[in-house]
């Protein structure tokens, strides 16, 4: 029970440290850039969570209980994704598009204004609250990507230092507990200051989200970069190093 304990409490730990990979951060900073409201910022990053978890525990499950390896082409492809997907998400970002794509599924019929108070910031931030579908289905889909890119390198870890198959899929659960919660978190304090200078400052609010959709442009072509030049993922020896 005490070595369980252990074990629990390290996957919680590193869930955690997990959201704060800089392709997680930069993929919801995109995302929540054009949120008013931090409370749905925060939620937003809960459902990028629980997709993320979801591929972390299937993909990782499937590794662990049937002793799967994933192809290196494969690999290299899930990443190439996650690269194409900071692309998109960057350049939908900087068109407008996101903004209208969000004011367009945004639910009618959200029209009641939450005041969130703030006593540790001293902030007070008047927000519509609305998530609608499309804030639901698109972390989701954000956080399914990047957890096919992850689930690899969390199964193989697991499995090199825990032995017993019922406590490595427990570990995956709670591991993916963990990374809800800090991306969760994270969203929060990143929604912030976009939604203190969406009024108060516009000029600085649209430079910021400009800021954050160019982030994940370049860092999109880095990892694009990484899958197909650097692991060759278009040669006859691709090269892969789960992580």
């Amino acid at each position: 029970m005490t070595s369980f304990t252990l074990i629990a409490f390290v996957g919680f730990l590193l869930g955690i440290r997990h959201a704060t990979d800089p392709d997680h951060v930069i993929a919801v900073t995109t995302i929540v850039s054009k949120q008013r409201g931090v409370l749905t910022a925060g939620m937003i990053g809960a459902i990028w969570g629980f997709g993320h978890t979801l591929t972390i525990f299937f993909v990782g499950a499937a590794i662990i209980l049937f002793k799967i390896e994933i192809p290196i082409w494969l690999g290299l492809s899930m990443e190439l994704a996650v690269g194409l997907m900071l692309i998109l998400l960057g350049f939908l970002n900087l068109t407008g598009m996101l903004k209208r794509l969000t004011l367009k599924f945004m639910p009618k019929h959200a029209s009641h204004s939450v005041e969130y108070g703030f006593a540790l910031l001293k902030l007070g931030i008047k927000s519509r609250q609305s998530i609608g579908m499309w804030n639901l289905t698109r972390p989701l889909v954000v956080g399914i990507v990047h957890g096919l890119a992850g689930s690899a390198a969390v199964a193989l870890l697991v499995m090199t230092t825990i032995h017993d198959p019922s406590w490595e899929i427990a570990y995956l659960l709670i591991f993916g507990f963990g990374t809800v919660l800090g991306m969760m978190l994270i969203t929060t304090l990143i929604a912030i200051p976009f939604a203190y200078t969406f009024q108060r400052f516009s000029a600085l609010n649209h430079g910021m989200a400009y800021a954050s959709g160019l982030l994940s442009i370049c860092f999109g072509l880095f990892i694009s970069y990484q899958t197909c030049i650097a692991g060759g993922l278009f040669t006859d020896h691709p090269n892969w190093t789960p992580h």
